[in-house]
C-alpha cells in the first residue's frame, strides 16, 4: 500500500472561514444578516412571557453556584454599610448598622 501524506497529516486547528475573521468583520456581517431577517419578516422576537420565562431559566442556573450566591449577597451587605454610614456622617449622627437593626426591632434577646 502507498502512504498518502495527506491522511497521515494530522488535522491542524487554524481558523477558517468566518471564524478566522476579526471580530468588528463578523459583527458587521451578523447585523447585516439580523437586518435582513426583520425586513424579511422571519426574525424572533421574543414577547413578554418568552423573555420571561429565559431569565427565570438563567436566574435558576446561576443561583445554583452557591460560592458566586454568597459573593453576591457579601457585595450587597457591604454596600448596604457603607451607603447607612454615609447616611450616618452626612447627618452628622455616630450610627452603626447593628444600632439600626434594634431600632427596627431586630436582634432581640
Amino acid at each position: 500500500m502507498a502512504n498518502n501524506s495527506a491522511s497521515d497529516k494530522p488535522k491542524g486547528t487554524a481558523k477558517r472561514g468566518f471564524a478566522a475573521m476579526d471580530e468588528a468583520t463578523q459583527r458587521a456581517i451578523a447585523s447585516k444578516g439580523g437586518q435582513a431577517a426583520h425586513q424579511k419578516g422571519t426574525a424572533h422576537e421574543f414577547d413578554s412571557e418568552e423573555a420571561r420565562r429565559a431569565g427565570q431559566k438563567g436566574g435558576e442556573a446561576v443561583s445554583r453556584d452557591r460560592e458566586h450566591m454568597a459573593a453576591i449577597g457579601r457585595k450587597g451587605g457591604e454596600s448596604r454599610q457603607s451607603a447607612a454610614r454615609a447616611a450616618a456622617e452626612k447627618n452628622g449622627t455616630r450610627s452603626s448598622v447593628g444600632s439600626e437593626q434594634s431600632s427596627k426591632g431586630g436582634n432581640k434577646q
